[in-house]
């Protein structure tokens, strides 16, 4: 549930700081908060020190204004993700979100205004283990499952400031930095046995303490420095996206999302999907395969966040007119039905070096 609209009223500029400037690049290093609070006692002006910081991120994840401190991590990277919906009839709506619903390798599931009106994220340990997934879904649901894969990221970063009064995601900005990342079908995270520990410990987040690192590295029996290269070394492969704190984009006010698929013609698709993706509003942009057999000729989607339907519609419109000028579907949330982090357990037992250990 979203906070009435004066949530940002009792923050003063240490707070503000903290949720619109520390949603990434945390530093990577025995004691974080002691830098983070320098730098923004220096930018603020306000005396505050790690312990002051640490009370403050707590207070705000309290209140819900942070999901949780700690790591963005990136599935399809790690492991084997994809997209898919199903057609579930009306009477049998809700028994076949139970069955979806059900495996722990979904993370999220949809109700989307549309003839494919379930649509929901499968992340395995392997290509191999995502298809039996969808396979025993299809089976068990009499359902036809349409199954979309990611294969181009041109943009996908949930990271905007909130402590502001944009109607949407990122209104007050005026560019973002975008580059085109293939996304292999088959990807496999390769990782260490450290690695694979550090990621199952860090998956719901970090400790709240001066010395989240050397936690973490007392948790799974590692030596700090050890934790701090792979974290460093899991960043740099885009296994860990960000590192800071995550805000809750609901109870900040950004209640309205809409997912909208193009029909864009496949040698303008990296040109368009880089422009588009890099235009401010625009919070997700992605490549994913056509299924003409199964009527599905889209093969861009975007995605744009906001506090009001209106400013979101507007955008859409905007994006029609002015840069996706292509046929597309509008396929707004109507209810969320399932909605967690990817869990990693299963990613990370298919690791050939974790199998080995």
């Amino acid at each position: 549930m979203s906070l009435d609209a004066d949530w940002r009223a009792d923050l003063d500029a240490v707070d503000a700081a903290l949720v619109d400037e520390y949603q990434s690049g945390f530093p990577v290093e025995h004691r974080p908060f002691e830098r983070v609070a320098s730098e923004i006692a220096a930018e603020t002006g306000v005396a505050v020190d790690a312990d002051g910081l640490l009370d403050r991120v707590r207070d705000l994840r309290e209140r819900g204004v942070f999901r949780r401190f700690g790591a963005v991590l990136n599935p399809p990277v790690i492991g084997s993700s994809t997209l898919a919906a199903v057609r579930a009839p009306d009477d049998r709506f809700d028994e076949v979100a139970e069955v979806i619903n059900g495996y722990r390798q979904v993370n999220h599931n949809y109700r989307r205004d549309h003839e494919w009106n379930q649509w929901f994220v499968v992340t395995a340990g392997s290509r191999e283990k995502r298809d039996e997934i969808l396979e025993e879904i299809e089976a068990r649901t009499g359902c036809e499952v349409l199954a979309l894969p990611m294969l181009t990221d041109y943009y996908i970063d949930l990271e905007f400031p909130v402590v502001n009064a944009d109607r949407f995601a990122r209104e007050s900005l005026e560019y973002t930095d975008v580059s085109a990342t293939r996304i292999s079908e088959d990807a496999r995270g390769d990782l260490s046995p450290l690695e694979a520990d550090l990621l199952l410990a860090i998956q719901d987040g970090f400790p709240l303490s001066a010395t989240p690192y050397a936690d973490v590295a007392a948790e799974i029996d590692a030596p700090v420095d050890d934790v701090l290269a792979a974290v460093e070394r899991l960043l740099a492969d885009g296994c860990i996206k960000r590192i800071g704190c995550v805000v809750n984009h609901v109870v900040t006010g950004f209640t309205n999302n809409c997912m909208v698929v193009w029909n864009v013609p496949d040698d303008q698709l990296d040109e368009r999907g880089e422009a588009v993706g890099s235009l401010p509003y625009v919070t997700l942009c992605y490549h994913r395969p056509r299924r003409p057999d199964q009527e599905w000729e889209y093969n861009l989607f975007t995605m744009i966040h906001g506090r009001e339907a209106e400013a979101v519609d507007a955008k859409i419109d905007e994006l029609a007119a002015d840069h996706l000028p292509f046929e597309h579907e509008r396929l707004y949330s109507t209810e969320t039905l399932k909605q967690t982090g990817a869990r990693y357990e299963d990613l990370v037992a298919d690791s050939p070096d974790s199998e080995s250990a």
